[in-house]
């Protein structure tokens, strides 16, 4: 058995290779790309010997996805993506100085998949429809994380200049392409006072808003309202820093609602979509990012237990001495998570057997979002049941064993 750590960096690759002793057989800086790959199977090769299984080839490196490391699962070695702070916490039995070099990360790595391989998940091997649904949707959702966070700053500037504007365009949400053009036309409380009526009903009219009419008066009177200004060369910047943020929203939503398109159609193309949009409270966009983060991989999860562990949706259990707490678990895949809490919510309007459990957790004095937790916790094994067996999901089989007030 050959052991490599690899420490990869954007234009190359720090490599050990050990044997199963521990042994440090080599050494050495590979290139990025093909050329990379071919000297890596050089060394595998000259190490390793003619006889010598790929899938005796272990390899520990800091990413689970990438051209490289599809080369290497393509090659048929065992990959394990392993988290930076697990190596970081390793290296603390080599000593407590925080010394960092490409050369000790890889030794690091090497020595990880060989004396603690059992602790460490292999790279899934999902399909390529689940790779493609992967990264359409993690784009969906980062822009949206990006429009909101430019929101934010838009809604800042607006605050120190412009609040009227807030007040004005909030039946509209100031992210929509409407309410940000007509901030672009009218970035000033003096230039906004001055919209007529069939100003201000041309966007809505594009965005098709009803009662179109009644939403352009109430915003031309807000508008026209007496506010406290500031000197014109201090608004005129502020309105510059506004009308830059509007048109990057509006060219967000753009990309946004192109990625949608994007994520739909992967997702439905997926063999798994079915049973995932039979789950309660699972739409194509939320069940996109199930799949994208759980995979599908059929032998990545033992058990509904390591797939609910793998969500961070069951608790965890710390005990010591006399005192003994269950908590929940903060360190997870936050966007798993955030999907899971969306679906859970969903569902307590959709499936009355989540209704039921949640109930019977909020009777237990349980928090609203520790209940909401369980019934995330509670889905994710239905789901789990429902992809191992390949049925959809059925009500009443899911929560037979919860049907009665008074069962555990």
């Amino acid at each position: 058995m050959l052991l490599i750590g690899d420490d990869w960096a954007e234009d190359h690759h720090d490599v050990e290779v050990q044997d199963g002793t521990g042994r440090k057989l080599a050494a050495a800086k590979l290139p990025e790309g093909v050329e990379g790959v071919a000297k890596l199977h050089e060394l595998v090769a000259r190490h390793g010997g003619e006889d010598l299984d790929p899938a005796d080839v272990v390899v520990g490196i800091e990413t689970d996805r990438g051209p490289w490391v599809q080369a290497l699962i393509a090659a048929g070695y065992q990959v394990y993506a392993i988290n930076p702070r697990q190596v970081a916490r390793f290296k603390e039995r080599y000593g407590t100085s925080g010394a960092k070099s490409d050369k000790g990360d890889a030794h690091a790595l090497a020595d990880m998949v060989r004396i603690d391989r059992d602790q460490l998940r292999p790279v899934a091997g999902d399909s390529e429809a689940a790779q493609a649904v992967k990264v359409v949707a993690r784009a969906h959702q980062t822009l949206i994380w990006e429009r909101t966070r430019t929101f934010q700053r838009l809604r800042n500037t607006l605050r120190e200049y412009f609040p009227a504007a807030l007040s004005a365009y909030a039946d509209l949400t100031l992210t929509s392409t409407d309410a940000l053009e007509l901030l672009i036309k009218a970035p000033t409380p003096a230039a906004a006072a001055k919209l007529t009526r069939s100003q201000i009903t041309a966007p809505l009219t594009r965005a098709r808003r009803h009662n179109r009419a009644q939403k352009a008066g109430t915003i031309q009177d807000a508008l026209r309202e007496q506010h406290l200004g500031l000197p014109e060369p201090v608004t005129a910047a502020y309105a510059a820093a506004a009308v830059a943020h509007a048109r990057l929203l509006i060219a967000m939503n753009e990309q946004i609602a192109e990625l949608e398109g994007q994520v739909r159609a992967h997702f439905l193309a997926h063999p798994d979509a079915e049973i995932y949009l039979s789950m309660p409270g699972i739409g194509e966009i939320t069940g996109a990012r199930v799949l994208a983060e759980f995979g599908d991989d059929p032998a990545r999860y033992a058990s509904a237990k390591a797939r609910k562990n793998y969500a961070g949706t069951s608790p965890i259990t710390r005990a010591s001495g006399k005192s003994h707490t269950v908590q929940a678990r903060y360190i997870r895949n936050n966007r798993l998570a955030d999907a899971l809490q969306s679906q859970a919510f969903s569902a307590l309007n959709t499936s009355p057997g989540a209704r039921r459990y949640y109930d019977k957790q909020r009777a237990r004095e349980a928090g609203y979002n520790p209940a909401l937790r369980q019934v995330g916790n509670r889905l994710v094994g239905i789901l789990h049941g429902c992809l191992k067996t390949r049925t959809p999901y059925d009500e009443a089989t899911a929560w037979s064993h919860h049907a009665h007030p008074h069962a555990t």
